[in-house]
Order: structure tokens, then sequence, then C-alpha cells
């Protein structure tokens, strides 16, 4: 019996020894692989000379694929076509590149990777690797560098094209919309760029947002910089270029109209809308009339007549400041009339510094305050008056308003007409205001303004004005009735005086008005006082 149970005891023993070096000796997927792929080698190899070959094997100690290779890798000179560099979409231990283009004589080309060489399993990159190689007896080797910021926004969109043209017997301006340059580099998703492997000579420096990765400026989608002197190298190989990045206002050019309804056009245009006029010289009716007014959102005027005539084409004439003239001929036919309806951008809460402001789908000929009334929560009558502007097609409610209360607004049958004899049926619209202590105010100094005036912009997180002021004077600014949110304080420099920022201008050689941010967010709260100094260095 004692050896049975001695037996069953060295059974445990022997078992609970194996479980313990199972334990030890279990297998783990040890640490993760925190190493980029290696370059080993190259054929051709890298930074060779008297290139005559048609293809590249690049070489990494492991296996490796391509991230995002049509952002990332960066061919200069530029190739059209654009070389085939695989693998895509799998992985391979090296990387080949197919030339589909007669390379140039005596050029130095670079093709920069920027991160787009990541391994196979844990997608660590080999950062900004550049294979080089030149079709004469020697490599170009200056280089510049320089930042990229946006005119407007606080920070620059990423992956922004740098480029130099040559300025040779054949360089004008109007090349950056038909050429590709002779260099490129990218910012990726950095500030800063560099291009290097140049040659020496003069070069136009140009920063392209390239929404169509084509290297050729096009104004309606692309933004652009550009340094106003032209860059000598290997002089100016020393010098950082600060590059800003804007929008460009297009030339002016109307666009074709549409019919919209039996009695409206809208003529959508691009540009800035100087003088913009309308013009129909078709035969109409002798009571024929118009009302034109702009679009809220829309580069767009909407066009209105009445009354409503039958003809198969119209003929208009179009003019925009002193220079533009253009003729559109648009078919007519009869449509569904509109109805009116009427609408407001007050959805709930009447900010207390702003006056309740309503429109129309339709143009606002008349409004008979006698058949509307304006209550508080008490239900008392409130006194009001009604502005009506019909170049904007709006109007204004004007009244005193108080805090913490309630309003309630009807329209009684027949109190608005609109252009084209619609009348309303009866509307209620009922708004708040809050209490004054639900807001903040921001007290603002500026110091160290060189020149008057500028524009003082409060702006919100996406960066859009919630209330502007133009200082012409050294003056404390007050903002108030401002909602609990964080905000941003910028100053533009109004260097023309009209009230507004103004972008710049590549071939005019303008660069857009400067604009300096305050540093910090302000956090705005409820029922604060925040005594703000900005000094402008």
């Amino acid at each position: 019996m004692s050896r049975r149970i001695n037996m069953v005891l060295l059974t445990l023993v022997l078992l609970i020894v194996v479980i313990g070096c199972a334990k030890r000796g279990s297998i783990t997927g040890g640490p993760k692989d925190e190493t980029p792929p290696v370059f080993i080698k190259a054929f051709p190899p890298n930074f060779s000379t008297n290139f005559d070959k048609n293809e590249i094997r690049i070489y990494f100690d492991e296996y490796i694929k391509l991230k995002d290779p049509q952002k990332q890798i960066i061919v200069s000179p530029p190739m059209d076509p654009k070389p085939t560099i695989t693998p895509l979409g799998g992985a391979s231990k090296f990387i080949k590149i197919k030339f589909l283009d007669t390379l140039l004589a005596n050029t130095t080309y670079s093709i920069n990777f920027g991160e787009s060489v990541v391994d196979n399993n844990e997608g660590n990159p080999n950062s900004f690797f550049r294979y080089v190689f030149s079709t004469g007896d020697f490599l170009d080797s200056l280089s510049i560098k320089g930042t990229i910021a946006d005119a407007i926004q606080k920070k620059p969109d990423s992956y922004v094209t740098v480029a130099l043209y040559e300025v040779d017997e054949d360089y004008s301006d109007s090349l950056v919309y038909q050429t590709v340059p002779r260099y490129i580099t990218n910012t990726l998703d950095s500030l800063d760029f560099s291009l290097h492997n140049l040659k020496e000579g003069k070069f136009k420096l140009i920063a392209l947002k390239d929404a169509s990765n084509n290297y050729l400026y096009e104004p309606k989608s692309d933004k652009i910089g550009f340094y106003e002197e032209i860059i000598t190298l290997p002089e100016d190989t020393a010098k950082v270029f600060d590059l800003k990045i804007f929008k460009e206002i297009l030339d002016f050019k109307a666009l074709k109209p549409k019919q919209t309804s039996k009695n409206e056009f809208i003529f959508p245009y691009e540009g800035a809308r100087d003088s913009m006029k309308i013009k129909l010289y078709s035969d109409t009716p002798d009571d024929f009339d118009t009302r034109v007014f702009p679009d809220k959102e829309k580069d767009t005027l909407h066009y209105w007549f009445r009354p409503f005539f039958e003809t198969d084409t119209l003929r208009f004439e179009i003019t925009n400041s002193k220079t533009y003239r253009d003729t559109l001929i648009t078919r007519f036919k009869d449509q569904y009339k509109d109805s009116l309806i009427v609408s407001s951008s007050i959805r709930s809460t009447l900010p207390l510094n702003k006056d309740f402001v309503f429109s129309a789908n339709t143009p606002l000929d008349s409004i008979n305050e006698k058949l509307i009334s304006l209550t508080d929560k008490d239900t008392l009558e409130i006194p009001f008056s009604i502005d009506l502007d019909v170049s904007k097609n709006e109007a204004r409610l004007n009244f005193e308003k108080t805090e913490s209360n309630v309003y309630s607004l009807r329209f009684l049958p027949e109190a608005i007409k609109d252009y084209i004899g619609n009348v309303n049926d009866t509307i209620n619209i009922s708004f708040s205001t809050k209490k004054l202590a639900d807001y903040g105010t921001i007290f603002l100094t500026l110091q160290n303004v060189e020149t008057y005036p500028v524009l003082v912009q409060i702006t919100n997180e996406k960066e859009e004005v919630v209330i502007e002021k133009v200082v012409n004077t050294p003056e404390t600014l007050v903002f108030d009735h401002l909602n609990p949110n964080k905000y941003y304080i910028r100053v533009v420099f109004d260097s023309n005086g009209n009230g507004k920022w103004d972008t710049g201008n590549f071939l005019k050689g303008l660069q857009p008005e400067e604009i300096r941010y305050f540093a910090e967010p302000i956090d705005v709260r409820a029922n604060w006082e925040i005594k703000q100094t900005f000094i402008l260095n």
C-alpha cells in the first residue's frame, strides 16, 4: 500500500516538474520588430555616372512594400511617361524601376522615395531613401532648403510640390501652366523642403499644392507660392527660402446661364464679380422688368424677370469691370412657377448683438408690417420695424432685445408678397435670447503696429471668421457676446486699405497680404472678461 502511495507521489512530482519546464520554455512572439529595412546594393550602383540603362534594381535586407508610392515617390527631373516602379500591392526584397521615357543627356536624376519603403511585417519605414544617378560624367551636387506656410491658414497643406524652373532664353512665367519643372521635391507631411543634386544656373522657385499631381499649375484647383527673385546657384545655396502658398482669384468669366424655374435664370461665374451686369437683347414685352441679386453661398447671380413670355432662345450680354464683355445664348421654355418659402439663418437662439434676418427663395417685393406681430414670453406686444433690402433679397427685423427672453414672430396671410405675385400663408417663428452672463468678452490691445489700417479677426477652430473689426488707430478692441469656446486671433495687414484680405497673383508678382496669428487659442468662458495683448513682432 505504501509502495503504491509512493508511486503516486512520484508521478505527481514528475508532472509538476514537466509543467514547470513547459512554462519556462514556452514559445512567444518575441520583441516587436522596430528596425527599418536596410539598403544593401543597387544595379547600377547608387550615385552612378554615365548612366545608360533603362532599368534599376534596389535591394534590401528583408521583404519590403511600397506605401503610398503615388504620393511619396518623386522623380526629379520629372519624366513623361513616368517610370514604372514595383512592387505594387505585394512584397519583394528589391525595387524595380523601369524607364519608359528617354533620359536627358548630361543630367543628374534623383529618385526620392520619401517614407514609401517599409518592411513587410511591421511597416517600419526607411525614411527618405534616395537613388541618384547622372547621364553625364559627374553628379550635380548643389542644394537649397526652405519652409512652406499657408498665406491664410495656420497650418499649410501636406504634400506640397516644390519646383525649380530653369531660367534661360526660353523661360517665361507662363511655363508653370504648360511645362513640367526642371527639379521637384515634396514636403510630405512636413513644413520643410530641400532640393538636392542641383546644377549651377538661374532658377525660379515655385510651390504648388498640386491637386492633379501633374506638376502643372491649374488655378481652378491648385494653390501656388513663389519666391519673388530669381535664384542663382551656387551663390544662393546658403539661403533659407520661405514660401507662402495661396489660392488665386481666377480671371473673371461668365459661365452658361441656366433656367431654373418659370421666372428665373441663374448666372454662375468664375473670378471676382466687380460690377457684373446682365443685359437681355432678345425681344421682350413692353412691361418687362428684372430683379438681380447674388447667391449667399455660390458664385452665382439670380436673375428674375416678369412677365413670362414665349420664345425659343434668349441672348444675354454680360459685362464686368471695364474690360470684360461676352454674349451668351440659352434656351427658354415654360416651367413650373416657384412658390414662396421664407427662411432665416437664425435657428433658435438670436445673439443679443445681432438682428433677426429672414429671406426667401423668390425675390421679396413688399412687406406689410400691419399683418405681422412680435410678442415676448409674457405675450407682450413688442414694437418693431422691418427694413427690406432687395439688392440682397433679405429683410431685417429691428426691435429692442432683452436677455433671457423668448419671442414669437407671426406673419398673417399676405404679409409678404414676392416679385412674381406669390403671398405667404400663416408663418410662426419662435426664437430666444440668452442671458448676458452666458457670453464672454475679449479686450484686445495691439502693440508694434507699424502701419494702419489692419483687420483684426476672431476665428473659431475651423478658422471661420466669427467677428472682425477694421482698426485705423491705436485702441483697445472689445469683442463681446462671444459664446464659450476656443477662439483664434489673427491680424491682416490691409496694405491697400480695401477692408478685406487680398490674395496674391503669380503672373503679376503679387504676394498675398500678410497675416499674423496670435500663438495660442483664447479660451473664452461664460461671464468672463479676458484682457489680451498681441505684440506684432
